[in-house]
Order: C-alpha cells, then sequence, then structure tokens
C-alpha cells in the first residue's frame, strides 16, 4: 500500500496519463471515451483509463485482470496506468482540477471524502458500480460514504501487523513479542546473531506510527468532538515510544526511504522484525520465503495493541466521458470473481463477505490471520480532511527521530498542523 516507485517511473506514468486522459474540443476532455452502456444505447463502448496506486508486485496482477475487462466488452479500451502510492492523492486532486482525471482511480480510503467534497467522484448509488451492496464488510462500506451517498467500492481493507523472520528468531532463542517492552528484550539476542536490530521502524511514512500511537490509547483527532488528539499525552508517549525503540538500539530506521530500506533489511536478515500490512506478503515471501514468514499481532504499547483500518476503494471521476463504461469497470474489478482471484494472486484481504467462503480464500494463512485482524483494527475518521493528516505527521516524525524535536515538540507540531487545517480545538 505505502511504497515508491521511482522519479523516471512517475514521470512516464504521468506522460501515459496526460496522453490517456488529456481532452481536445473533440473528444469532450477524456481522450474520446464514448458512454455506451445502458444510458447511452447499446454495447458498452469508449475508453477508460484506470490509475493503479499499487506497487510493483501488485500492479501485475491488477492490470492483467483491468485488461481482462476487455474480453468481455471489445469496444471498450482500458488504459491501464500505475502511478504508484507516493504523491498519488495530489495527483489526482490536481488532475481533476484541471479536467484531465483519469476514468477510475484505486483510491485510499482516507481520500474518498475529500474527494467527494471537492465534487470530484460521481456518486455510485444506483448504477452498476453498486452491485450486491450487502454482501460488502460494513467497516469496508464505511469508507466508501459521504454526506449520505456512495462514492467509492471497495477493493481490499487491510491492517497493520509484526511480520517476523521465523529462522532468526529461532537463531536467536526469542520469543515473538507482545509488548514494545518485550521488544526492547530481544535486542541482545538478535545483535549477538549479527543483525543491526530486532525491528525496522519505518520513518518515513506516518501510517506505520499509528499503531504506537493506538498501543498508548491514543488518536489524531476525535471527530465526533471536533477535537485534536494527537497531541495529549498519550499522543507525546507514543512519540517517546519510537524514539526509545531507535534510541535504545531495539530498532533501526531510516527518514528517507523507508519502503525500500526496510524490505531490504528483512529481507537481507539485518533485521528481525517489521510492521507491514498483506500488501508486503508476496514481497516479503519472496524474499526469505513462505516457510519463514511469520505475522502476530502488532507490540502493545503502554494501553494496549492497535492497529489502523486500512484500505483501497475504486472512485469514478465524476467528469468522465465514459461513465456507463467506468461503471460496469468498477463493478468487475470489485466482483467477488475478481476478489477472490486477486486474493489467491496477492494473499490480499477482500472486501466481500462471500469471497471469505471459497476454500482457496479461507485456507489461506494470511487471510486467516489478517481477516480477525481487521475485524478490531481501529477505524480512521472518514472525514474529508482526513487524507490531510499523514503529512505533517510524517514531517513531525522525521524532526524527533533527526533529533531535531523532542516528543513533546514533535506533538505539538503536529497538532498545531492539524488545528490549522480544521480550525479545532
Amino acid at each position: 500500500m505505502r511504497r515508491s516507485i521511482g522519479t523516471t517511473a512517475v514521470i512516464a506514468a504521468l506522460a501515459l496519463a496526460a496522453t490517456a486522459c488529456g481532452g481536445s474540443e473533440d473528444d469532450g476532455g477524456n481522450g474520446g471515451s464514448g458512454n455506451g452502456g445502458a444510458n447511452g444505447g447499446g454495447e458498452l463502448s469508449g475508453t477508460v483509463t484506470f490509475w493503479d496506486t499499487s506497487g510493483e508486485t501488485e500492479a501485475a496482477v491488477f492490470e492483467a485482470v483491468a485488461k481482462e475487462f476487455e474480453d468481455l466488452h471489445p469496444e471498450v479500451t482500458v488504459e491501464y496506468v500505475n502511478i504508484g502510492f507516493d504523491g498519488a492523492q495530489d495527483r489526482f486532486r490536481n488532475a481533476a482540477g484541471a479536467n484531465e482525471a483519469p476514468d477510475v482511480m484505486r483510491t485510499e480510503v482516507a481520500w474518498v471524502a475529500e474527494f467527494a467534497s471537492l465534487g470530484y467522484l460521481a456518486p455510485l448509488d444506483d448504477t452498476a458500480a453498486v452491485d450486491n451492496a450487502e454482501d460488502y464488510l460494513p467497516q469496508a462500506w464505511g469508507s466508501t460514504q459521504y454526506d449520505g451517498k456512495t462514492y467509492a467500492v471497495p477493493q481490499v481493507i487491510d491492517t497493520l501487523a509484526l511480520f517476523y523472520n521465523k529462522e532468526l528468531f529461532d537463531k536467536a532463542g526469542a520469543e515473538v513479542p507482545q509488548s514494545l517492552a518485550e521488544l526492547k528484550n530481544t535486542t541482545d539476542a538478535f545483535t549477538a546473531e549479527g543483525l543491526d536490530a530486532p525491528l525496522y521502524l519505518r520513518g518515513d511514512d506516518s501510517y506505520f506510527f499509528l499503531p504506537y500511537l493506538y498501543g498508548e490509547g491514543g488518536d489524531l483527532v476525535d471527530a465526533a468532538a471536533e477535537k485534536v488528539t494527537v497531541d495529549d499525552e498519550a499522543g507525546v508517549a507514543a512519540f517517546a515510544a519510537v524514539k526509545d525503540l531507535v534510541d535504545s538500539g531495539a530498532a533501526i530506521t531510516d527518514t528517507t526511504d523507508g519502503w525500500e530500506s526496510m524490505m531490504n533489511a528483512f529481507g537481507n536478515g539485518d533485521v528481525a522484525m517489521m510492521l507491514n500490512g498483506p500488501w508486503a506478503i508476496a514481497d516479503a515471501t519472496a524474499a526469505i520465503g513462505a516457510e519463514n514468514l511469520g505475522v502476530a499481532p502488532v507490540p502493545a504499547g503502554g494501553s494496549g495493541q492497535g492497529a489502523p483500518q486500512g484500505g483501497w476503494n475504486y472512485g469514478v471521476y465524476a467528469g468522465s466521458d465514459a461513465l456507463d463504461a467506468s461503471y460496469e469497470f468498477v463493478k468487475y474489478m470489485s466482483s467477488a470473481e475478481s476478489q477472490q482471484r486477486i486474493t489467491e494472486e496477492l494473499s490480499l484481504l477482500p472486501t466481500r463477505s462471500s469471497v471469505y467462503e471459497a476454500e482457496s480464500v479461507a485456507s489461506n494463512e494470511m487471510v486467516q490471520f489478517f481477516a480477525p485482524a481487521v475485524e478490531v483494527a481501529k477505524e480512521r475518521p472518514w472525514i474529508p480532511e482526513a487524507g490531510t493528516f499523514f503529512e505533517p505527521l510524517t514531517e513531525s516524525i522525521a524532526a524527533l527521530l533527526l533529533g531535531e524535536a523532542t516528543p513533546e515538540e514533535a506533538a505539538a507540531q503536529t497538532g498545531d498542523a492539524y488545528r490549522e487545517t480544521l480550525g479545532w480545538e
């Protein structure tokens, strides 16, 4: 979910996107996409441009599934563009503002309310995109709602967990930690085996900070009370816990290239643990082997264990010239059949209840772990500003880890940024 693609790839993707999406007087502003379908009369036709925000391993599968839509509808062309995760929120916002957005985008769950509030997403109620809505997991469906309407359809749901290398644990004679205190106590055992540290702590993406915040009983905001809470006592304790893991030698970190550094450290055996989600299973098993990959709940902080609800949805651009084809494309991509295939190939968690009944899904070891974890994951506030919370928090975490801010200062800096954005207490 949260990973980078190279700068060259980004530029190439955006160039392709501009070619596919850019309009003119003749094509109506979206690549000549025709309406077709029920409202247009007759067979679906036109071009559906799909921006996929997944990483390299997932992208190959998503592209294959997306392109097979053309086999079902020969008069439709699917223009697949992988833009990666980094900066995707801004790219879509800017493209939509210029009336050059893709017809369909794979959007992070926290972005839906913002894009809907700006008028960039088409409401999907009573369209082909919403098919058997009762089959979706309630917590996944919740992220698609804004102002009483449906603006997206769930693709996958996820949360964070502790990934660990079973072989390294056996060599060190260590037990899988259930708390941060227990994790710190494994430091000597692992460094004695030549590891840099027990844990890789991702310092460049604040989504990975949330288990520490929730573990101290804190949260970013209290949306119901319209109050910022990230800089309260629990928030300060979370920043302190992260700093202590690094200062004590229990964790190594990187504030600039976290995904690559984390996966390399874990894959090379430099660390024995990392916090990650279902999207990383394929990469992790490729690096250390499926037999060596273990998954456990995130270690508890002072108040218990806590991990965020994450995931991805499909949204349709309100200005699309291919609305009918886009609705059908979203219906196809989010169908039980497509979700089952994606789970079988990538071990990602489906958002449809019925898919969990399939033998290939029910017997998947990673699904067996993550499905219960998702049920108790902490739901994030589905408000338009939610997608803006991560950048100031990431900046504060970097300042903390670089020694430029104390836990109190890092928490206060984040809180001040939130108050300026929200206008709350």
